[in-house]
C-alpha cells in the first residue's frame, strides 16, 4: 500500500483511540458522577460540557477522523483485492456509522434538547431523566464502535 494510506490509517487509529477514550470516560464515570448530582446541577454541568467540548481539540479529532475514514473507505472500495484492505473498510465503517453517525443522529439531538431547558425547571428534570438513559446508551455504542474501529485500523497497519 502507499505510504500516504499507511499514514492516514495510522492517524485514523490514533483518532479512533482518542475518541474511544473520551467516550469510555463518559460511559464509565463522568455520567455516573453527574447522575449523583441533583438534576439542576447535573443539567448545568452537562450543558457546560457540551458547550465547551465544541471549542476544543475534540472537534478537530472527531471530525478529522471522520474525514480520514471517508477517504480510507473510498480507497478500500477501489482496492478490494489488496491485502488488509477489508480491515480499512471495516474500521472506516465502524467509525463513520457507529461513532460519527450515531453522534449526529442520537447524541446531538439529545444535547440540543438538554440545552433548550432551564436547569432549575421541572421540565429540565424530566428532560434530564430521559437524557441520562438515552444519551448513555448511545454513548456506549459510540465507545464500542470507536474501540472496534481502532482495532480494525491496527490490524490493517500490520498488512503494510
Amino acid at each position: 500500500m502507499d505510504k500516504w494510506i499507511f499514514g492516514l490509517t495510522f492517524v485514523s487509529a490514533l483518532g479512533s483511540g482518542l475518541i474511544a477514550g473520551i467516550f469510555f470516560a463518559f460511559s464509565t464515570f463522568v455520567m455516573a458522577a453527574l447522575t449523583r448530582l441533583p438534576a439542576m446541577q447535573g443539567i448545568a454541568a452537562m450543558q457546560s460540557i457540551n458547550a465547551t467540548i465544541l471549542r476544543t481539540l475534540f472537534s478537530f479529532v472527531f471530525m478529522g477522523t471522520a474525514v480520514a475514514s471517508i477517504v480510507l473507505g473510498v480507497v478500500s472500495l477501489l482496492r478490494l483485492s489488496t491485502p488488509g484492505v477489508w480491515y480499512l473498510l471495516i474500521g472506516s465503517l465502524l467509525y463513520l456509522v457507529g461513532t460519527f453517525l450515531a453522534t449526529i443522529l442520537f447524541n446531538v439531538p439529545l444535547n440540543d434538547a438538554l440545552a433548550a431547558v432551564a436547569p432549575e425547571s421541572p421540565e429540565g428534570a424530566e428532560v434530564w431523566q430521559r437524557y441520562l438513559s438515552s444519551w448513555v446508551a448511545w454513548n456506549h455504542v459510540r465507545t464500542i464502535a470507536s474501540l472496534a474501529s481502532l482495532a480494525a485500523f491496527i490490524v490493517a497497519l500490520r498488512h503494510f
